[in-house]
């Protein structure tokens, strides 16, 4: 039994109000015996033992009375037999993953949750506190009428959600709610991915429900990307499958199959192709469909081109020459003006890859011509610096354009870093940024830019010579020339955000509008929120596709096996723990595992009977008086 205002006690001191009456009405004096009243005293005698037994009844009824109103005004909560619960404020969680969207026994898990969670529902009272909480950490609060049509509108998410915060959500609106039966029902499937570290969630109890059995075997497309990026106009999809058996597979490209074939368990698949889209297209890599359909289709998108034109001046030097002269050997770049290779000094018109003048005395017409072309950088008027720095990776950028919200940040390439190893510099000019500028720092000399990039140039700065710099004689010179110049600057600037269905992100600084597989274009605001739909999106800039933002599912998802009740028992701390282990007790246990009934009504009644009964006492004594 607990107490929801437990002052009230205090009023129970009342009680010794009836004992300090019975005690002042004792007799106190000296006893004198008349002759006359002699004949009284068998009388006397003879009633004196039920009056004595009378009045310490009526005393104790009276004490018993205060004792009892004084409990109840402390509004007692217990549990004790009989149907129904107390006020209880009870939060159910409901995990809506991708992983529930199983069919287990033909039926989806979700469906069966919702199932419980709606029979949960049913038994509960005017005077509970009730909540919804699914995955995506969605709160809904109301009537037991309203969240069962709250239920009814709760789909499987494309993603993985985060069961953990969903738990905390839960945890605090209970708390807040004043009651003190605090409970949570949890319905999941106890997927490992999603429970693989532990919550504290305070004094809640928890009741939880998983579900039972073995999960189903699951098929599932973890990986699908372009590589590269952009292709010029080769390139190759890679995709990689998690699968205990061999599968057929599909890969599409702008709604057009470009490869069928059957790949062995848990297979990385590589298709090389030279398609004729050109542009920002959409692609998949499709399995056969299973118990887990949400995961059987992993969208991609890549720009496809033409292999650039390359105008190179004869300032650059000659191991740019050489570089470039590889690159057309390969079919990677052709001779044109589609980018041009120049000092900076020589700059007329983007895109361009520009190198720092070789003569100091040029640094005042490379300025110049960086302004013209609206390139916010300058080259510092200190003149060069002559001392061997080594160069670094930027933190977080790699050359590549491709964001992950997977990743945290830009460059889920491998080149991320790899071209400046080993890489230092003797001469170079410091980069200074004008207002307002939109670049990315691609490589530095201790904390200041060497190799900087933005909508449609890099700038170096250095020359690209060896009295200059180490890196034109390094090995990966001349693949990140051919990054820089096929995935980079080719096309449109922009590129490709990966992220899970349902997240909100900054808005990509290239980007002004979204356009849907419909065709639909939405101007975006300070945000990016991705669609809760899988899919390959596309990013505009002044109504043009500069790149894409693709949705899939965390491969996290696809993985299906599950704790036990026990396993997920000791990742939640709280007051109380309690596994139900069906349906039937989830349904029984879920008010009455925390919820307490008031025993205020019954102890007002004891109350009044006393009350009654001490009345009946005191009449039956002034008769017999």
């Amino acid at each position: 039994m607990s107490l929801l205002a437990p002052l009230y006690l205090f009023l129970g001191a009342a009680a010794i109000v009836p004992l300090l009456i019975h005690l002042l009405r004792r007799r106190i004096g000296t006893r004198v015996d008349f002759p006359a009243a002699r004949y009284l005293a068998r009388a006397e005698q003879e009633h004196s033992r039920s009056l004595r037994l009378r009045n310490i009844l009526l005393m104790l009824l009276r004490v018993a009375i205060i004792v009892f109103v004084a409990t109840a005004a402390a509004r007692p909560v217990a549990r004790w037999a009989g149907a129904g619960h107390g006020p209880t404020a009870l939060a159910i969680v409901l995990d809506n993953s991708l992983s529930t969207s199983a069919v287990v026994d033909g039926r989806p898990l979700i469906e069966q949750f919702r199932s419980a969670a709606r029979e949960v529902l049913g038994q509960a009272t005017a005077s509970d506190r009730l909540w919804l909480v699914t995955a995506d950490g969605r709160l809904r609060g109301g009537s037991a009428s309203s969240l069962r049509e709250e239920l009814d509108r709760v789909e499987p998410l494309n993603g993985g959600g985060d069961m953990r915060a969903a738990l905390a959500r839960a945890a605090i609106v209970v708390r807040s709610a004043g009651l003190d039966s605090r409970q949570i029902a949890l319905l999941t499937d106890g997927q490992r991915t999603a429970w693989s570290q532990s919550i504290d969630v305070g004094d809640v109890q928890v009741l939880t429900s998983l579900a039972r059995g073995t999960p189903p075997p699951n098929r599932a497309v973890i990986a699908a990307m372009p590589r590269p990026e952009r292709w010029t106009p080769r390139g190759a999809v890679v995709a990689r499958l998690l699968s205990k058996d061999s599968t057929t597979y599909r890969i599409t490209l702008a709604g057009r199959s470009l490869a069928r074939g059957t790949a062995g368990p848990n297979d990385e698949i590589v298709i090389h192709a030279a398609p004729p889209e050109r542009g920002w297209v959409a692609g998949t890599v499709e399995l056969e469909p299973d118990e887990l359909p949400g995961d059987n289709v992993r969208h991609f998108a890549v720009w496809i081109g033409a292999a650039p034109g390359v105008a190179l001046s004869a300032a650059a030097g000659p191991f740019l020459r050489s570089g470039i002269d590889v690159l057309k050997s390969a079919g990677r770049i052709t001779d044109g003006r589609d980018i041009a290779i120049v000092p900076a000094d020589e700059l007329s018109s983007l895109p361009a890859l520009i190198v720092a003048p070789s003569d100091p005395v040029r640094i005042g017409a490379a300025n110049r011509a960086l302004e013209r072309a609206g390139v916010p950088w300058r080259f510092g008027a200190g003149g060069p610096r002559h001392e061997e720095s080594t160069v670094s990776a930027a933190p977080g950028v790699a050359a590549s354009t491709r964001t992950s919200t997977a990743t945290g940040g830009e460059g889920a390439d491998s080149a991320r870093g790899s071209a400046f190893t080993d890489v230092s510099a003797t001469l170079r000019y410091e980069l200074v940024s004008q207002p307002g500028v939109e670049a990315d720092t691609l490589a530095r000399v201790g904390r200041e830019p060497w190799i900087v990039a933005g909508p449609r140039y890099v700038i170096v700065a250095s020359p690209i010579d060896p009295a200059a710099t180490t890196f034109p004689v390094r090995a990966a010179f001349v693949p990140w020339v051919a990054e820089m110049l096929t995935e980079r600057l080719v096309g449109e600037p922009g590129g490709v955000v990966e992220a899970v269905p349902g997240r909100q992100l900054p808005r990509p600084r290239w980007a002004d509008a979204i356009e849907s597989a419909s065709g639909v274009r939405a101007v975006l605001g300070d945000d990016l929120q991705v669609p809760p739909q899988a899919g390959a999106y596309f990013l505009d800039r002044a109504g043009r596709r500069v790149g894409a933002l693709v949705a899939n599912p965390d491969p996290a998802e696809s993985m299906l096996e599950r704790f036990g009740p026990d396993d997920l028992t000791r990742r939640i701390t709280a007051q109380r723990v309690l596994n139900a282990s069906d349906r039937a007790q989830f349904t029984r246990m879920a008010f009455r595992a925390a919820a307490r009934r008031s025993v205020l009504e019954p102890l007002l009644a004891i109350a009044l009977t006393l009350l009654l009964l001490e009345a009946v006492l005191v009449r039956v004594g002034h008769r017999t008086a």
